[in-house]
């Protein structure tokens, strides 16, 4: 990969990750429709679950500090033939943070799915992570990998700090990510900041009408919850335990004029190469809320997913 297409996935990817929750960024809880006809809402310690649908499972989980809704569309149609279950942080949606309000939230996150899937008879279902999601897909797939019949990751790294160079660890981003996650918790109860949510949005999507949904996201996000998020984001590495899952992986990525197809192509594939079982997907014109900027494309890759054998 060459210094600039390094660059530009520096910028495009690890600056609106960093980027997405250091203003002020706390509101009045967003209206959020479930979109899910006849869906039924159940609540956890670390997160809320709408399901609704017939057929075999998916569980579909949003990023930092995303709500449910990012999955809309997708989830109507996958609703078709699956039980589609729209999974949400708590604090995420500007709802009650829960047990989110203390360290631990990535691991309660996998804990409360790991007592969802018996309770609700689900078997080995198939989960779809977008962000922190896809991270958390990966954590669920390591430490329960009985629970789990496959995985889609929507452009999501084993670990972000590798995007820094082949050396970067846990301890050179730690620093930075207390500061972070400091900065962001104090915002609490201050202002939404409209022109920083938009600064993000315009990092994180392509497409005016994606823009508007991750401003208003962004701005509804409790700031405390997503700054710990990001904090145990950024501190986990899971490149070590990449080649022991066994659970196939999809990993779907964006490119678009800022990072080049074969930029992305070097970047996603080498994080991946240990994986034993990848499939990979790749969705032009679109940036890191794929879903949004490219339904019908994402919509595609996520039916073919689920379909799959």
């Amino acid at each position: 990969m060459t210094p600039a297409n390094k660059a530009r996935l520096i910028a495009a990817i690890a600056f609106p990750l960093l980027l997405l929750n250091v203003a002020p960024a706390h509101a009045a809880p967003a209206q959020q429709a479930l979109d899910m006809t006849g869906g039924t809402l159940l609540r956890m310690d670390h997160i809320s679950v709408a399901f609704s649908g017939r057929g075999s499972p998916v569980i579909l989980i949003p990023g930092l500090s995303s709500p449910r809704a990012v999955y809309d569309a997708a989830a109507l149609e996958l609703g078709k033939k699956h039980t589609v279950y729209l999974v949400e942080v708590n604090g995420f949606g500007g709802g009650d943070p829960g047990a989110n309000l203390k360290p631990g939230i990535l691991d309660g996150v996998v804990a409360d799915l790991s007592a969802l899937i018996p309770a609700e008879k689900l078997g080995q279902p198939a989960i779809v992570g977008h962000s922190l999601g896809g991270l958390v897909g990966l954590m669920f797939a390591k430490a329960h990998p009985d629970q789990i019949g496959k995985l889609m990751v929507v452009d999501s790294l084993p670990f972000y700090g590798m995007l820094f160079g082949p050396t970067a660890t846990v301890a050179m981003v730690e620093p930075r990510g207390k500061a972070m996650r400091d900065q962001i918790a104090a915002t609490y109860g201050q202002p939404a900041n409209p022109v920083s949510a938009e600064a993000v949005a315009n990092q994180l999507a392509l497409k005016p009408d994606s823009r508007a949904k991750v401003k208003a996201w962004v701005m509804a996000a409790d700031p405390r919850v997503s700054g710990e998020a990001m904090y145990e984001d950024l501190t986990t590495d899971l490149r070590p335990d990449m080649a022991a899952i066994r659970t196939p992986v999809t990993l779907v990525y964006p490119w678009n004029a800022g990072v080049p197809k074969p930029a992305a192509d070097g970047m996603y594939k080498g994080a991946y190469a240990a994986v034993p079982n990848m499939t990979f997907v790749d969705v032009g014109d679109s940036a890191h809320f794929v879903m949004l900027d490219q339904p019908a494309a994402f919509a595609a890759a996520l039916t073919a997913f689920a379909d799959g054998k």
